[in-house]
């Protein structure tokens, strides 16, 4: 049960989707963030930006963002549920780009503090490739995730352990994006 009432049935509305409910005023602008930094127009994938997401989340050991994120992932890449449990496993054996693998260093690094980023791992990102605003966005995507992480987990809030319960939140996050994820919930 959440440490609030949320005045929902949180098996119901699981995750942030309750504290969203709770406070629509609140979840509009995160929503709105959530979009730009995850499906917006990008150079990198909104899979791979998931990927991020999902990683932070991970590393945060907050469930609900972890296993939503890393389904939205799944859904959006090639190597699909796999591949997202091989970065969260082992980053530097994961068969990803090598630019992917520099930006979740730096995605990492923010998870501990912003000041854990280096120079010389800005530098490894821009040499395999990686744009200012890819970095940037990286560290955007970090930092949003572990407030969105401790959001979640602050509040106490219930999330499924089947990972199968999140495929169906990741095919309509894909369908309608996060502006609508208030509409959003595990089936199953």
């Amino acid at each position: 049960m959440a440490h609030i009432d949320l005045g929902l049935d949180e098996k119901e509305f699981p995750g942030i989707t309750g504290p969203m409910h709770y406070r629509p005023e609140t979840a509009a602008p995160l929503n709105e963030l959530a979009e730009v930094l995850l499906r917006a127009p990008h150079s990198l994938p909104p899979g791979e930006r998931e990927l991020i997401a999902a990683y932070v989340s991970g590393r945060n050991e907050c469930t609900f963002c972890c296993s939503s994120h890393s389904a939205f992932a799944a859904v959006q890449l090639d190597g699909g549920m796999t591949l997202v449990d091989q970065v969260r496993a082992d980053l530097e054996t994961a068969p990803v780009p090598a630019k992917l693998r520099a930006l979740l260093r730096i995605a990492g690094a923010v998870q501990i503090s912003g000041r854990e980023v280096t120079t010389d791992m800005i530098a490894a990102a821009r040499a395999e490739g990686a744009t200012e605003v890819e970095i940037h966005d990286t560290v955007l995507i970090a930092a949003a995730f572990c407030m969105f992480n401790r959001y979640v987990d602050g509040l106490g809030t219930f999330a499924p352990e089947d990972r199968d319960a999140y495929t169906p939140m990741a095919h309509q996050i894909v369908e309608f994006g996060y502006r609508r994820s208030g509409d959003v919930r595990p089936v199953g």
